[in-house]
């Protein structure tokens, strides 16, 4: 399926909220990805992202959908050679392989566009989709640490995964 990244605008607001309102994306994110996810949520969001010159936070246009969301956030003081990578996209898209062809094409913007070595990500042990996405897409595991994650009363494994500049 087609897909491109570009970066989010408000007019996104609707297709935002449609697709991230969703407690089977949220239970795989971090708590600052509300649920419920909200109009007022959304807006801020948007303000957030739109924010980043160049902008670091791009949405995922399926259709012409706003259907998900994709970040390098650069790391600070001695990790700043780091950018953890971070994406959700809506349900009706999953198993198409979408995730993993925007992973790749975020990770080449990431090196393109910011003076950073490695690029990480750190999917929970339960989300066994992102994990496949992030090794389809050329990350290798470089660690998995039990019952670090507390999220929705329960301990989760935490894996992270990492590319390093070519």
């Amino acid at each position: 399926m087609d897909f491109s990244l570009r970066p989010w605008t408000i007019d996104d607001l609707d297709s935002l909220v449609k697709y991230a309102n969703n407690f089977r994306i949220a239970k795989n994110m971090t708590d600052q990805f509300p649920h419920p996810y909200t109009l007022e949520k959304g807006k801020a969001f948007i303000g957030y992202a739109s924010s980043g010159t160049p902008p670091n936070i791009l949405a995922i246009e399926v259709g012409g959908e706003a259907a998900g969301g994709i970040g390098i956030h650069p790391q600070h003081d001695i990790h700043c050679k780091n950018a953890e990578l971070g994406y959700w996209l809506g349900e009706p898209f999953w198993g198409q392989g979408i995730i993993s062809r925007a992973i790749v094409q975020m990770t080449e913007y990431g090196f393109q566009n910011w003076d950073i070595a490695r690029i990480f990500a750190c999917p929970f042990g339960t989300n066994i989709g992102s994990q496949k996405a992030l090794e389809k897409a050329g990350y290798t595991l470089e660690g998995r640490f039990e019952n670090t994650l507390y999220k929705n009363g329960e301990y989760l494994d935490e894996f992270i995964y990492a590319i390093r500049r070519r």
